[in-house]
């Protein structure tokens, strides 16, 4: 015989797949036996139809096609024999489902065989209707299947009831047809069609709210009687399963009862007892008492009940954190996140297990343990569980650091009965796993201790002790640095002593060697060396008899190739060596942080940057309202936009200080009022970024860039880094001033009378020095605003020709550039001739308000020497040769 005829055998076609060492070898196996079994479709051979209709259910399951045999299915199903209608309804189910538009064709064999003589048959019929039934089917067939629910053989209707089922969920309005049927149900002996029947009403009562209130009223009570006489009776090796009759019907009972009991206190009372008795008689020592336990809790926990039975059953749930099974402990854990909503003082009672299985080795029990803890915090238990975490911080592993640092410093922020508790844990932490914290943390942390003012002295001399054991925690360096930098004569001379603290002498010497490791250190990352250094600077001014040395380690930074701390150096180091005289203004205490503008950004209530259009004087332009903030606030991004200004004895705007520049306006003639303008309010007035600013007076426009208060001088050179220039003098009207401020119009239109060929602005030099003058004339045409036309006019001061002339600049990405070609590329000696060069800058943010200014530059080159250029930053423009 052909190994692959359809009278082949099931159990040898199997063993002649099994026997393939490849996949392709099996691929062939398969597609020689599918051609076989299509040659006897196709033959309509019905002697061997079950049989092929067998194998090509194996062949299905392998995961191979066999959509061609689903008509074979159907023609099974029509014969007369129970074996041939098995195999058919057998592959029904497992070739089809209720998508196959073919199953429409099955539907009538459906209802005459649910209507056969034949039990056997009927349970065919109901096993792959309840398993392929689609919506259409369900409403055809829910009669036939509901008058079988009193069918006299209990196994026809456990069908029944399963198919049911299937049917409500499908159509939902059937519902209220089933629902005297399965009523009837809960009074079987039987527990097959028992457990059957609960569960039809349980699915009842999801569908349908009719079915809901039917059953509280009429079935609480035999439902009561029926989990009593199961809970009370004898042994029965029928239904036993570990000591305990049938856990599955207590488990569905239980279930139902929780359906019906939830949000209704009559039907609550009625199962109180009997809740009781499964609680307290169920023995727990196997898996199957703890599924009903499990079960009986949660239907405690669900229904209206008093206080009683939700403590008896939340010390189940501690009972079952002391299992030794994982499982059972970590559906203890996740009942009690629930229990805790509902009854917190019984689950305090638990504090001391719950946190053993914080220590545990598996992780889920571990981390579920954590949420749990983060839970049961409160004000009254904040200090003890604090403890315990941070004593198991210490121990735990690596990747659970992150986790449980997180939920403690949550909890020290929320619950702090104290600062200097706050400040305590906070230190702790950070020096235990510093590494795993957020930037948020130790920015928060910074807020606390900027607003402690009676504990500056005893943080500082806190870190420095912490700093001194170890400076392997980041996070921990870096506010200690910050500290230091701020607070370091409190350190130095004992400030500010607390009962509790240990003496400790530290000199001026000890924390600048402390400010110079950090510095040094390979394992600390650009921002902590960065606060390490501006740390150094501004103890140059507390520490005067260490200003020599912190002058020394800054100038080795000069040489640093990370361009952050060389730049930091060279102004650091310009500012000590040439202009003592702004240095103290520049070094003083940040101002206290406000705590609850630094909780909402947090919380993301507030905007990063907030509008401060509400607190604007009218009198200032642009709408710039304060001066810039101090550097290590923006270095922690901790400044506020809404902070109060800083005074004017403070040393003023942060960029002006630097560069020892005073860039406010020249002194108003007496009897004439002028309001102060800051070196951010120029630069942002010259481009006109901002709101719409007001009227000016005109020495204002004049002084814009003036270099000292008497503006004698036109240029200021700082130590040949840098050199500013006024603007012309004759630029001296209102409206020359107002042109100025409105270049490029950023927003607001400043409302003044515009000549035929556009309004005049004054000259601008922007460079001067021995060698080279730069000389700017600006214009704009009249109907386009946002375009401004900008006349470079380069002079040659020295007695030298220079050749190979070349003029770069570049943009902020809001504006756009156009240069055109330089006059020549020869500048005569002497200041006998000039070059121009003509450039276009186009506002695409015309009439837009910007939150930021972006860099501005440009550079000239000469004879192949590169001679300078010049920046802009977002409060003013600085000059390098």
């Amino acid at each position: 015989m052909n190994p692959f005829s359809s009278g082949t055998r099931l159990r040898e076609m199997i063993r002649a797949i099994r026997a393939c060492k490849t996949a392709a070898e099996e691929r062939a196996v398969v597609r020689k036996e599918c051609a076989a079994i299509r040659a006897a479709i196709n033959e309509n051979d019905q002697d061997y139809r079950h049989r092929n209709l067998a194998k090509l259910m194996f062949i299905h399951m392998l995961g191979y096609p066999t959509h061609f045999g689903q008509m074979e299915c159907l023609k099974l199903i029509a014969s007369t024999g129970f074996p041939e209608k098995r195999i058919g309804y057998l592959g029904l189910m497992l070739l089809l489902d209720e998508r196959q538009e073919v199953l429409m064709l099955v539907t009538n064999s459906l209802k005459q065989d649910l209507n056969h003589s034949n039990q056997y048959i009927v349970g065919l019929a109901l096993c792959a209707l309840g398993n392929i039934s689609s919506a259409e089917m369900a409403r055809d067939l829910a009669p036939d299947v509901e008058r079988l629910l009193q069918f006299r053989d209990p196994n026809i209707r456990k069908k029944a009831a399963l198919c049911s089922i299937r049917i409500i969920k499908k159509v939902p309005d059937l519902a209220e047809n089933f629902m005297n049927p399965a009523s009837s149900l809960l009074k079987e002996k039987h527990h097959g069609v028992l457990i059957t029947g609960v569960q039809l009403c349980t699915d009842l009562c999801k569908v349908s709210s009719e079915a809901l209130e039917y059953f509280r009223e009429n079935c609480i009570e035999g439902l009561v009687k029926t989990l009593r006489d199961i809970a009370n009776s004898p042994y029965s090796p029928e239904y036993d399963i570990a000591g305990i009759t049938d856990p599955f019907l207590h488990i569905r009972l239980l279930k139902l009862l929780r359906i019906l009991g939830q949000g209704d206190a009559d039907a609550s009372d009625c199962m109180t007892d009997i809740l009781a008795q499964v609680a307290s008689r169920t023995e727990s020592n196997k898996n199957a008492g703890n599924a009903i336990l499990y079960e009986c809790v949660e239907t405690i926990m669900s229904i209206e009940d008093n206080g009683g039975l939700r403590v008896l059953a939340i010390n189940i749930l501690g009972r079952f954190l002391s299992n030794r099974d994982n499982n059972i402990r970590y559906v203890g854990l996740n009942m009690l996140m629930k229990a805790i909503m509902v009854d917190a003082k019984a689950v305090q009672r638990h504090r001391a297990t719950i946190l053993e299985c914080v220590k545990d080795s598996d992780a889920s029990i571990q981390k579920r343990a954590l949420e749990l803890v983060y839970l049961l915090v409160n004000e009254s238990n904040v200090k003890p569980l604090t403890k315990e975490l941070i004593e198991y911080l210490e121990v735990s592993d690596q990747e659970f650091k992150g986790d449980i640092t997180a939920k403690i410093c949550s909890l020290v922020e929320k619950f702090s009965p104290a600062k200097i508790w706050y400040i305590d844990q906070m230190l702790k932490v950070l020096s235990e796993a510093g590494n795993f914290v957020k930037d948020e943390v130790w920015h928060a942390l910074i807020i606390v201790i900027s607003n402690a003012s009676d504990l500056h002295g005893y943080t500082v001399r806190a870190l420095y002790r912490v700093f001194q054991a170890s400076t392997e925690q980041e996070s921990l360096v870096r506010v200690a640095v910050w500290c230091v930098g701020e607070y370091g004569d409190m350190l130095v001379n004992n400030v500010g002593m607390l009962d509790i603290e240990e003496p400790i002498t530290v000199t001026e010497s000890d924390a600048v060697d402390a400010m110079e490791v950090a510095i040094k250190c390979q394992r600390l990352g650009l921002t902590t060396k960065a606060m390490a250094l501006i740390a150094l600077f501004k103890l140059s001014s507390r520490f005067p008899s260490c200003s020599e040395r912190i002058k020394d380690i800054i100038v080795q930074n000069k040489r640093s190739l990370v361009l952050e701390l060389q730049q930091r150096s060279i102004e650091f180091s310009c500012i000590l060596q040439k202009h003592q005289n702004i240095r103290s203004a520049l070094v003083e205490r940040m101002p206290i942080l406000d705590e609850k503008t630094f909780s909402g950004r947090k919380a993301g209530s507030l905007p990063t940057a907030v509008s401060t259009s509400s607190i604007i004087p009218c009198n200032l332009p642009n709408g710039i309202g304060k001066p810039a903030a101090a550097p290590i606030g923006d270095l922690l991004d901790l400044s506020s936009d809404d902070a109060p200004p800083a005074p004017v004895s403070s040393g003023g705007d942060f960029l002006q200080d630097l560069l020892g520049v005073d860039l406010s306006p020249a002194s108003a003639p007496s009897g004439t009022s002028q309001s102060p303008k800051t070196g951010t309010d120029v630069l942002l007035d010259l481009l006109s970024i901002g709101t719409s600013p007001s009227v000016q007076s005109s020495s204002s426009a004049i002084d814009i860039l003036s270099s000292s208060h008497d503006n004698k001088a036109p240029v200021s050179n700082l130590n040949g880094l840098a050199s500013h220039s006024s603007l012309s003098a004759n630029a001296t009207s209102p409206a020359s001033s107002a042109g100025m401020m409105d270049l490029l119009d950023g927003t607001g239109a400043i409302t003044q009378k515009h000549e035929e060929n556009g309004p005049a602005y004054p000259s601008l030099v922007a460079y001067e020095s021995s060698t080279l003058r730069m000389t700017f004339n600006f214009s704009r045409q009249p109907g386009n605003p946002q375009t401004t036309f900008i006349q470079a006019t380069f002079t040659n001061l020295s007695p030298n020709v220079y050749n190979d002339f070349l003029f770069q600049a570049a943009v902020p990405k809001f504006l756009q550039l156009h240069l055109d070609p330089a006059s020549s590329n020869t500048l005569p000696a002497s200041g006998n001739g000039s070059i121009t060069q003509c450039l276009k800058v186009t506002n695409t943010q015309h009439g837009k308000k910007l939150n930021r200014l972006e860099a501005c530059w440009g550079s000239i080159t000469l004879s192949s020497n590169h001679f300078g250029n010049f920046e802009y930053f977002g409060q003013g423009y600085i000059w390098h040769v």
